[in-house]
């Protein structure tokens, strides 16, 4: 029989580990008034998520896009997932499919895991070919989870070597008041320098005054301890 919503949520459902989602609902900060509130977890290990979404990698994407859209965080987790193996193997007119559904269900892609895990190929991979500009529109809105989309989509075009668009978001979220925006900003840069050292270096020299402190240490994790404090001393 082939699996429908249903059957996927409850092979998750089955899988629950309760203390382990205490633990999960206390890390991802749920509590009222910060950046997870109302998140509920079921305590799945990230190994035991990529599983099942192997395991139901051909469901169908609307029963996915109920994934995507479940009060759980594993459900969603595990709908990025498969959403994930489905745009790796696809063409064009799928992974525009798959990235047209993610941009409309973004509101329930609502925590950094399941932003990071899923952006960079959902976003990312149809975008390397294509007018960048609803990163931009993403980044303009007042909405944590699409500003840090924004950001960390653009760690696929970092892996093709293509670093404008990163220095452009930065640019644009530099006064940004999130750590969550900070950490994503500064980890970017940060794989930027893995691939073109000079190319950072270059955008530290015009910008290290007016980055955020968390964003400029997590760019200089990789730097010798000399040039980074000359930048953080700027």
């Amino acid at each position: 029989m082939t699996p429908d919503y249903q059957t996927v949520r409850q092979t998750i459902l089955a899988q629950e580990q309760p203390e382990r989602a205490a633990f999960a609902a206390r890390y991802f900060k749920t509590q009222a008034g910060q950046y997870g509130e109302g998140d509920v977890f079921l305590g799945l290990s990230m190994p035991q998520q990529h599983a099942l979404a192997r395991q139901f990698r051909n469901l169908a994407i609307a029963d996915t896009e109920q994934l995507v859209q479940d009060p759980y965080h594993e459900c969603r987790m595990v709908g990025l997932l498969i959403w994930n193996l489905q745009a790796k193997r696809g063409g064009t007119v799928l992974r525009q499919a798959l990235a047209d559904r993610y941009v409309a269900n973004r509101q329930f892609i609502n925590n950094w895991d399941l932003v990071d895990s899923s952006c960079p190929t959902l976003l990312g991979l149809p975008l390397l070919t294509a007018d960048r500009t609803l990163l931009y529109e993403l980044a303009q809105q007042d909405h944590l989870w699409s500003q840090r989309i924004a950001l960390v989509t653009t760690w696929q075009f970092i892996r093709h070597g293509q670093f404008s668009d990163t220095f452009a978001l930065v640019e644009q979220l530099i006064t940004h008041r999130h750590d969550l925006i900070h950490k994503a900003m500064g980890w970017m840069l940060r794989e930027v320098g893995k691939r073109n050292l000079d190319a950072l270096n270059e955008f530290l020299h015009d910008h290290a005054r007016q980055l955020p402190r968390t964003a400029l240490r997590y760019a200089l994790e990789r730097h010798d301890p000399v040039s980074r404090r000359a930048f953080m001393a700027k």
